[in-house]
């Protein structure tokens, strides 16, 4: 039975119009997903057979029925001769078969080849900025063992379900499409075709896909769906899903335009979903006043439910393993990064990932408060520094490896923490309207970003060189630990001494950065302090008002560090070798013993809160009165101030 109803004449004169526990399996099974889809497609590279035209417009075809692999498809592309072409090639599997190319009703010339091409032969040479059209007709088994194209079942009754996940390179598996991230497709619209019901449940099929849903159109024997898509998209976010999903609506009003939040369920999970979907809502208003309106804010966003463990991010439609909070965040994220604006290459991917990643962080922040977003960086931390290397940034080597692209501890983990140090770097002003700035870029927007984009609007937003912190962070690898010996040398200063290490130390030896660092007083005093840390060994004098009792190195879990130590110093760095204090404890006397070199001008006794207890000249003092606990003895030299601790017991 040919599904397949809707007329292609009526579509040539178209192109003139249109224009924490569970957080952490939740990444790993983010990690695992994309990983799965990825595997065993990594033997394809950029095509260069692909990049002589310029796609404009897709109309997707489909008849499939969710208990039959077979699918028959036809697909219309519009497309611009980026140079004089006598012939256009397509990426498509081989293992699906081209049953002819028409252009304008003339049955074209074509071959596939072994590489996965479909190679049409034009009728003329098209020259250079032609505006031209062509219909593949196809059919066949797609290739599900590489998870672009998976029929499976879901609930008791074993309902029929299939759904596509093309990233990276699994869109040739199931259509013909170019899926180099060079191209865009300006504007697409989807037409499935399905029987009306699954038997023998008689429940209705629903078919998905990106976009508004236009029409629906059922004979009582075969329905079709047909979905409006108008923004530029790569062939990888486009996606399909077809079984007896239950549907309902969210609605949105924060941003500049009220939208629908559209879900499919499978109806075992329906009460799971209703429950879990509506911070969706609270998570868009966040971006939205963080970033900008919803990108596709006049079609939809929605999530549609899928077999696999974690998500993927469609465009207006994230296909959705399970409705945990963390991984709606980050699909939900993506629409920004990694959907409005792509990695412009495989080497780039903490563009989409690290900053779903983030954004999933931020969700902890904005709902749960402080303590839990630093738990959440600590745990991203632990996840980066549990190996000494790695880039962020891949090589073009990594590209061929799929558990390189999709490292949870680079591409995501440290990409996240990479934005998160930025962001304490530039300060919350300049970092978020760099961002805004990024995402607005009219040669960035609904296209493809590399990493020195972004970049150069983090620089022209804050005034600031970045290329050091970026070479450290991104393109190099590991981390550092730090060393700080402290001391209180005076009554209102604190001297400190910071060194640090590096992992990688052949890729980075020194990390300049600005150290966050909290002072604990011993009566409950609190001052947060950031040193720049510009070269090794370097030494601080602190102002302070209070007696320090702890230093603190970034109470905040803010830096990506590990094996840090913080010790107190020495007395006196110069002379406590040269002076004695005794008895410490003392109960009745204190005795200070001096050499000959050093001078003193005035010694003082103060409390564990600064305050004044007692001045003497003399080489001992009667403590006898003074009240059990912490004290501090500053002797005044000729040469420093010299501060010792003793306790009056």
């Amino acid at each position: 039975m040919n599904y397949l109803k809707i007329s292609l004449l009526g579509f040539l004169g178209f192109f003139g119009t249109i224009t924490f526990a569970q957080e952490n399996k939740d990444l790993l099974a983010l990690y695992d997903r994309e990983a799965r889809t990825a595997k065993s497609k990594m033997q394809f590279q950029r095509n260069s057979n692909t990049v002589n035209y310029d796609l404009k417009y897709h109309r997707l075809e489909f008849e499939l029925d969710p208990a039959n692999l077979f699918m028959e498809g036809i697909v219309t592309s519009y497309f611009e001769a980026r140079q004089d072409m006598t012939t256009i090639t397509f990426d498509l599997n081989d293992q699906l078969i081209v049953t002819s190319v028409a252009q304008r009703g003339n049955i074209l010339p074509f071959f596939q080849n072994t590489n996965d091409e479909v190679i049409v032969n034009l009728p003329t040479t098209l020259n250079t900025g032609t505006l031209d059209s062509l219909s593949i007709h196809y059919q066949g088994v797609p290739v599900t063992s590489q998870g672009g194209f998976t029929a499976s079942t879901h609930g008791a009754n074993n309902v029929p379900v299939v759904y596509t996940l093309s990233e990276p390179y699994g869109a040739r598996d199931w259509w013909p499409c170019k899926q180099d991230l060079n191209d865009k497709v300006d504007s697409i619209d989807v037409y499935l075709t399905t029987p009306s019901k699954h038997t023998p449940t008689n429940r209705p099929y629903v078919a998905v896909s990106n976009g508004l849903q236009q029409s629906l159109d059922d004979d009582g024997t075969t329905r079709t769906t047909h979905y409006k898509h108008r923004y530029p998209i790569p062939a990888y976010l486009i996606a399909i899903a077809v079984t007896d999903y239950e549907v309902y609506t969210e609605s949105v009003t924060s941003g500049s335009k009220p939208f629908e939040i559209v879900n499919y369920v499978y109806p075992e999970s329906l009460s799971t979903a209703q429950n879990s979907t509506p911070i969706t809502i609270s998570m868009m208003g966040l971006f939205q006043n963080l970033f900008e309106d919803y990108p596709f804010n006049d079609e939809k966003y929605g999530h549609a439910q899928f077999g696999f463990g974690g998500g993927m991010e469609h465009t207006t439609v994230s296909f959705m393993g399970n409705y945990s909070r963390n991984l709606i965040a980050h699909e939900l994220a993506h629409q920004w990064f990694g959907n409005k604006i792509t990695c412009g290459s495989w080497k780039d991917i903490w563009l989409n990932e690290g900053f779903a990643t983030y954004l999933s962080g931020l969700v902890i922040e904005d709902l749960d408060g402080q303590a839990q977003f630093n738990t959440w960086k600590q745990q991203r931390t632990n996840s980066i520094t549990s190996s000494a290397g790695g880039t962020v940034y891949l090589s073009d080597s990594d590209t061929t490896s799929i558990g390189r692209i999709f490292s949870g501890r680079l591409s995501y983990n440290k990409g996240a923490m990479v934005l998160h140090m930025l962001r304490k770097k530039l300060g919350d002003v300049d970092f978020y309207q760099g961002i805004r700035n990024y995402l607005n870029d009219n040669g960035l927007a609904y296209g493809y970003a590399r990493t020195p984009d972004f970049i150069q609007h983090m620089e022209t937003q804050s005034g600031m060189q970045l290329g050091e912190f970026f070479n450290d962070w991104v393109y190099g690898e590991g981390y550092p630990s730090y060393q700080i010996e402290w001391n209180q040398h005076a009554a209102d200063q604190l001297g400190m001494t910071i060194s640090q290490n590096t992992s990688v130390p052949t890729s980075v030896d020194f990390f300049e950065m600005e150290l966050p660092l909290q002072l604990q007083g011993t009566s409950g005093e609190s001052l947060d302090i950031v040193l720049n840390h510009t070269n090794n060994g370097q030494a601080y004098n602190v102002p302070v008002t209070f007696m320090v009792n702890s230093v603190v190195f970034d109470p905040a879990n803010d830096i990506v560090s590990k094996n840090n130590t913080v010790t107190l110093g020495s007395e006196d760095p110069l002379f406590s070798e040269d002076i004695k204090i005794y008895p410490n404890p003392a109960s009745r006397r204190l005795v200070i013993e001096l050499p000959n070199s050093i001078e003193t001008s005035a010694k003082t006794i103060y409390d564990s809160t600064g305050k004044t207890i007692k001045s003497f000249d003399e080489s001992s003092v009667d403590i006898s009165e003074f009240t059990p606990g912490l004290y501090f003895l500053e002797i005044i030299s000729s040469r420093d101030k010299h501060v010792f601790k003793f306790v009056k017991d």
